[in-house]
Parts: C-alpha cells; structure tokens; sequence
C-alpha cells in the first residue's frame, strides 16, 4: 500500500536501468528540464521506493526482463489504492517489440515505451506528461478524501443534516436526521420537507426558501414533527447550495433538537416567577405588620413626647422598623435589578449633594456604631448624568457597610474626586478587612464576611450586590480591594461624568395640605394596619372612618363623601382594585383622591393600580409625611 504523499512535496521519477550509462544520462535530461528523479541501484529498492508514492518510474527494459523481477514490480503496482494509476515509462531496445515489453504491458497497466535511442525532448515530454497525470490522481484522491471524510461526520453526527432542492424536495438525509425524526432514507429523499413541518408553518417553509434563493444562510429557532406525531423544538441553520458556476442549486439544513434546552429554560422561568412571587408575598406579609407599628410609633410620638422613656422606647423602635424596612426593599431592588426591571430616572446631579444625603441617611447608623466620618469633596462640580435617588442608594450602603465592619472610635472616609471623564468615589475604614480569597466574591448575592469585632455580627450580603447592579446601570464600575484580614477595605465607584450639564436646582418643598382639613375613608382587611391609621389620623385632626372589607367602603362612601380614600389591594372577596374601579364608575366621586396602602410593590401590582384608577400607589408602612405629600388640597381636585 502506498504511503501518504506530504502536500507540497515534488514528485519524483524513480530510475532503473542497471547496465550501461542509461541511469546517469537520463538523470541528467531530466535534471536539466527541472524534473526531480532518483536512481534505484536494483529492483527490490525499486520496489521500496515506488511504495512511497513517486510521481512515475523509469525501467530499462533488461531490468524487468527476469520473470521474478516483473512479478515483484507488479505486485507493488497491484497494491495501489483506486485513485493511483502510476506510470511506467519503459526504455525498449531498438527494433521489433519484444516479450519483455508485452508482458510490461499486460503486467504493469499503465505503460509508456520509449525506444532507444530517446530523443531527449520525447524523454522529457514522456515524464512530464506522467508527472502532470500524477498530479492529478493526488488532487483526486484529496478531493474523494476530504469528502469521504465530510460524510462521515455527517453521517456520524448527532444532528440531523439535510439537503433539499430549492422546490424542498429531500435529497440526501443522514444518520441525525433518521434519529431526530424517525423517517429513514429511503422514507424521506424525493419527498418534499414539509413532511416534517407542522402545517401551521408551512409558510415559514416557503419564506426560507425564497431567502435561500437570494444567496441568505438563516438561522433560526422553530418548531418540526417526527413520524409518531410529536413536536421537536429545534434550531436550524438553513445555507444555500452553489454549483461551479456560483448559482445556488439547492439548501443544506443542520437542525439540532433544543427541546430538553427549551423545557430547562421554561423550568428556569417558571423558577425564577415563582422567586418572584415568593419575594413578593414575603414583602407583603412582612410589610403589613410594620404598617401598625410604624402608626402606632407615630401615635406614640405624638401623644409621648414629653416622656423620655416613651422617647427612647420609641426611637429604638424606630430604628428596627426602619431596618426591616430597607431588608425588605433591599430584598425587592436586587430582584428588580436581576431582572433588568428598574428604570433610571436620569438627571444631571452634583454627587457632592448626592454623597451628602446619603450620610443624612446613614446618620443613624454611623452614630449607633461610634465612627467618625472623614469627608473630601473636590471643590470643583462633579455633575452626573444619573438617578438621584439610585446613586443615594449606592454611597448609602457602601458608607453603611463600612460601618458596619469597623471599630468604635475608628474613622471611615469619603473622597470624590474627577479622574479624566469620570468621577471617582471612594469610601475607606480601617476595620476588619476582606480575606484575599473573598475579594472576587463580595458583591455576589447573599455573600458575608464574619464580623469578630460585634460578636459574628454579619450584614444581609444583599447591600452590596445591589451597588454593583445601579452602578453598572449607570455605565459605570466598583471594586473592592483589601490588604487583608483586619487591614480595612476600600470600596472605589467610578462613574461617567455629565460633560457641559449643570444639575438641576434642589425642588423647593411647598407647604403640604393640613391633614385637619381631610375627610378619610381607611379601607383595610387588616385590622390592626386599619385602626392604628384611623387613629393616627384623628390625633393629627382628620375626620375619619375604618372599615375592613370593599362593600362596606362602597356602602359609606355615599354618606361620608371622602376626600381621599386609602385603600388596601388584596382584600378577600372584593379587592381594592375592585372597589377603586367602581368609585371611579359614578361621576360624582370623580374628584376623590384614591391611593393603594399595600405590601405589594412589584411592577405588575402599580400598573394593576394605574389602570383600576387609583392615584396614587403607597408601600406599607408608609410614614405619615408621606401621605401627607400625597393629600390633595381642600377645595381643589385631584
């Protein structure tokens, strides 16, 4: 059997002609035409090198003349694989044809006789004729490999690969095909391949083929039929077939079945709504305990002022209220944020007022924890194109996590600063640090660092996550870095700068409306949330009345003519959304200012509120200043 040829290699004519001066003449013709060659002393190294793929053999004609000699010739020639057909070009006597050269005919196949005398351009013709041939027996045999190998990987291949005609008649179907849908061969080729479409698309079918007519290669995602009946999500990759002449013939299709894809990323969904739901119900049930705290701490600041117990009993309350509060916003934002369901409201703003309100919101905090906060603001304006209130979020909880993890007495620092077209900010303590091996992983969900220094005391791991997911929104970047265990952490955002924007001025808060003047109706199944409002609200000087379920809102809603309703959403039986459509149904209630009270904050839940008329969308607890902002003016509408 012949050895593989090296691509590029020059083939060679491989001499024999063991007496006289035949050998070394013809290799010096042949040198000079630029034909490499390479003489064989006798016929067994003939023999060993005509198995390493020459490009043709040159053999006196006396050398094959012993019957042992032909034979072992013919017997390497007879190995040869079908694309090969090697000639013998063969140095005759002169005169008449001899038996030797007869039998080199019959033995030898593909024969060339040159008498002697050879004319030296005949010699030189003769061998680069045999070359040329040769040449393209390798072109040949290449060209069968490669697409002997092209149909074994399609044959083998777990996909199914199919031809068609550009009618969508089936011309060649392999292995894949045979699996994936259950036809074989012989079943699918010259049948059109809308056997396999269900017939609500064929005219999908119809729209990629005049695409594959256009020279397109599509791609795509769709839905085919096996023979038993069943529908197989697959991917498709459909590519026009060219003919020599650049026309396109035909269409290749590679479809791979993403069904078992398709159900994980169902089951993906489905497991991420019901996280939702469940964050959601959470919040809810959380929410609607803290809603009669939080009134009973109003009513306590109100009727206790005098008392300092009641004050400090009251502030302390305050505080955890408060903390439950951001837990479960916190919670909430992170979910939103994962989701890719908060929306910017973007403005220019001076980051020096925006770091300054975070620390009022951390006030309480630093204060409780002991630390001293070190500020450094660069004097010149530092104006971001960005969400307020978002960015508040950020410097909020990077200061409220540096002072979580730092000692008392111990200081921690804010620096803001304009590097290039970005502003910088950074905040520094000098507390218990971050491990090397937890770097990489700080703003990961739910991540903690132990805090040896308040007794293991660790955060939510939701604060930092959910700085990195607003910073990101806003185009820009954080990093963590540590020297190591109690060598203190420096946490450094970096944002884009507002180039040639002036922030927009501060608003100017207008007197808000006097809760004196106010008719309420407080709807609530809850009746702790429900009474401690009312009763809130009567100590602040506001006609009231509490019922616990929609048909008794309805019902006193044409006797008590409200000036604003607050309503909770999932009431059993009849739900606020309920009774907010059919307030707004008569005309004369048309003017009362209607807002949901509830633990129920998701997207969905707001514009359940917009549409059932609503004005307003309130999350439990919400503070009595905050309902105060959103009262409407005695005499005016809503």
């Amino acid at each position: 059997m012949m050895e593989a040829r090296h691509p590029g290699a020059a083939l060679r004519v491989l001499i024999l002609a063991p007496t006289g001066r035949d050998a070394a003449l013809a290799e010096a013709v042949l040198a000079k035409a630029g034909i490499e060659t390479w003489i064989c002393p006798d016929m067994p190294s003939l023999c060993r090198q005509a198995a390493e793929c020459p490009g043709s053999l040159l053999i006196a004609e006396e050398a094959i003349t012993p019957p042992q000699a032909r034979k072992a010739l013919a017997d390497v020639l007879a190995r040869q694989p079908s694309w090969s057909d090697l000639a013998v070009l063969v140095l005759t006597e002169p005169g008449a044809d001899s038996a030797t050269a007869a039998a080199a005919f019959s033995s030898f196949g593909n024969v060339t006789l040159l008498e002697r005398p050879v004319r030296v351009a005949a010699l030189v013709s003769a061998a680069r004729v045999a070359l040329r041939a040769r040449e393209r027996q390798y072109e040949l045999r290449d060209r069968f490999a490669a697409k002997a190998l092209l149909a074994a990987i399609v044959e083998s291949s777990d996909d199914a690969m199919i031809s068609k005609t550009l009618e969508g008649i089936i011309l060649t179907w392999n292995r894949g095909a045979e699996r994936m849908f259950g036809y074989t061969a012989a079943e699918a080729v010259g049948r059109p391949i809308t056997m396999i479409t269900p017939y609500y698309r064929h005219d999908e079918e119809r729209t990629i083929l005049e695409r594959i007519r256009r020279g397109e290669t599509v791609h795509y995602e769709t839905v085919r039929m096996t023979k038993d009946g069943r529908r197989l999500d697959i991917s498709l990759c459909v590519s026009p077939i060219r003919d020599a002449a650049n026309n396109v013939i035909g269409a290749s299709k590679v479809a791979r079945d993403i069904s078992i894809q398709k159900r994980n990323e169902q089951a993906l969904r489905e497991a991420d709504r019901r996280k939702d739901e469940f964050l959601a119900t959470l919040a809810h049930e959380l929410r609607n305990p803290l809603a009669p705290i939080r009134n009973s701490l109003e009513l306590l600041e109100l009727v206790g002022r005098s008392d300092p117990t009641v004050a400090h009993v009251r502030g302390m309350m305050d505080r955890q209220v408060n903390h439950m509060v951001r837990l479960v916003d916190d919670l909430m934002e992170v979910s939103r944020i994962t989701r890719g369901k908060i929306k910017l409201r973007k403005e220019p703003v001076d980051l020096a007022e925006v770091i300054r309100s975070a620390i009022e919101t951390s006030e309480p905090l630093i204060e409780a924890a002991g630390v001293h906060l070190k500020l450094s603001i660069a004097p010149e304006p530092l104006v971001l194109e960005a969400d307020r209130v978002r960015l508040i979020q950020v410097i909020a909880n990077l200061v409220n996590n540096a002072v979580k993890y730092s000692e008392k007495g111990s200081d921690v620092c804010i620096i803001a600063r304009r590097e290039g077209r970005e502003a910088v900010v950074t905040v520094r303590d000098f507390g218990i640090g971050i491990p090397g091996d937890m770097l990489a992983r700080v703003f990961d969900m739910f991540m903690q660092i132990e805090n040896r220094q308040r007794g293991g005391q660790t955060g939510r791991g939701i604060g930092l996550t959910l700085v990195r997911g607003l910073v990101q929104m806003h185009g820009g970047s954080v990093i963590a870095s540590s020297e190591g265990v109690d060598k203190g952490s420096e946490f450094t955002v970096r944002l884009p700068m507002a180039e040639g924007a002036a922030p927009n001025p501060t608003q100017v808060e207008s007197a808000l409306p006097a809760i004196s003047s106010q008719r309420v109706l407080v709807v609530d199944d809850n009746h702790d949330a429900a009474d401690s409002m009312g009763m809130l609200l009567k100590c602040l000087g506001a006609e009231v009345e509490v019922v616990h379920d929609g048909s008794a809102a309805l019902q006193i809603m044409e006797s008590f003519l409200p000036t604003l309703v607050l309503l909770d959403l999932r009431m059993p039986e009849m739900d606020g959304f309920e009774v907010a459509r059919r307030i707004r149904e008569q005309p004369r209630f048309r003017d009362v200012t209607l807002i949901a009270l509830t633990g129920w904050s998701q997207e969905k839940d707001l514009q359940r509120s917009r549409d059932a008329g609503f004005d307003h969308h309130l999350i439990k607890p919400a503070g009595i200043e905050a309902l105060r902002a959103l009262m409407p003016a005695v005499g005016g509408t809503h």
